[in-house]
């Protein structure tokens, strides 16, 4: 099958990965920036990785990496398993879901990756909006409507990305309880999870009838450890995924696997750095977005990185964001996202520097 281009990685692959890389990126979905040295400095003991043995790991992963993910969620750790982020753990579940006919819901606008995985695996695609004059708001009654009997799972991901909205627990209790009779779980995408600019939500790991997916990319900072999670209550499912993780990875490695057990006993450090980064700069976004209310839009984010304000006018955001890219600050532009209007502005990556990318964007904006 030939996937289709991922348009959003080719954009932000042209300016992150160049030399030099751009000044600014206020694309990425990321938090701020660690590195290994800061990174094991963390807490009272590092650990000594020279004792590693260079091996296998179990294809569920650790019993310490299990175990962190469990205390890091408040969950069973005998319901995670561990993937090669979050991007494996969408396959394997979209794998193990493929059935003849059969279609999965995703919410509109989305990430990517799940309409063009979701198709990948054979299976058809049906949309709920979230609705930007609602705030994007996520509610049970949206997905329900999109769902019928050839609906093998709804994905959810909350907070979410690119909009900012977050689903609460009444209401992914409602909607898991719901497709019980579908014969449906309900997928959570929490990579953002535990980032909130309002009240802080639990995350849904141990629901009935709701499959978690999770990673250490986003809310803890860390993409480069490639370290993702599903956890499920349901033993069954929980064997077949192993199987197919097994087939697909075999395992992690044990020395990411090592480094990843360290940084979620830490983890309130680092959840703080982030929500410190994500405070401050998306009050000054607040602030930029009142200045600009006559020529761009907003909803504020509820939770996680990113935001994804639009022009008033409906024009394409993607001169704008070319134009952007030559003063050195990134947007990813909306067509990436298939609403070309809207541009997704990540606010947490940036730790430093933010008031200059504002007053960049501003010379920009008043060129319009």
């Amino acid at each position: 099958m030939d996937l289709p281009p991922f348009l959003l990685d080719h954009w932000l692959a042209r300016y992150d990965f160049a030399s030099p890389p751009i000044p600014y990126n206020l694309a990425s979905s990321t938090g701020p920036r660690w590195t290994l040295a800061e990174l094991l400095a963390l807490g009272d003991r590092s650990p000594d990785l020279s004792t590693t043995v260079m091996s296998y790991a179990p294809p569920e992963g650790s019993r310490a990496l299990r175990e962190a993910v469990g205390a890091f969620l408040n969950t069973d750790p005998d319901w995670v398993i561990i993937t090669t982020g979050a991007s494996e753990a969408l396959s394997i579940l979209l794998c193990l879901l493929e059935r003849e006919g059969a279609h999965v819901v995703i919410p509109d606008p989305a990430y990517p990756a799940y309409a063009a995985m979701a198709q990948a695996w054979r299976l058809g695609v049906r949309t709920y909006a979230l609705h930007r004059d609602d705030g994007f708001a996520q509610d049970a009654h949206s997905v329900l409507a999109a769902m019928d009997a050839g609906s093998v799972a709804a994905i959810v991901n909350t907070p979410q990305n690119p909009t900012g909205s977050a689903m609460v627990p009444a209401e992914i209790a409602h909607l898991a309880g719901a497709m019980i009779g579908l014969g449906a779980p309900l997928l959570i995408d929490e990579v953002y999870h535990p980032l909130y600019f309002g009240a802080p939500l639990p995350s849904a790991a141990g629901m009935e009838n709701v499959i978690v997916m999770g990673d250490m990319s986003k809310a803890l900072s860390l993409p480069g450890l490639r370290m993702g999670w599903i956890v499920d209550r349901d033993a069954d499912r929980r064997r077949r995924v192993i199987d197919a993780r097994s087939y697909f990875t075999i395992s992690s490695a044990p020395l990411l696997e090592s480094i990843a057990v360290h940084a979620l006993r830490n983890s309130a450090v680092i959840v703080d750095r982030l929500q410190s980064v994500g405070t401050a700069n998306i009050a000054r976004l607040d602030s930029f977005m009142d200045r600009l209310s006559g020529t761009l839009s907003w909803s504020r984010p509820y939770g996680g990185t990113t935001a994804f304000p639009w022009f008033a006018d409906g024009r394409n955001s993607h001169p704008f964001c070319e134009a952007l890219a030559d003063s050195g600050v990134l947007f990813a532009p909306g067509d990436c996202f298939g609403h070309p209007d809207h541009m997704r502005v990540g606010f947490t990556q940036q730790a430093d520097g933010f008031d200059e990318a504002i007053a960049r964007i501003a010379q920009v904006a008043a060129r319009l």
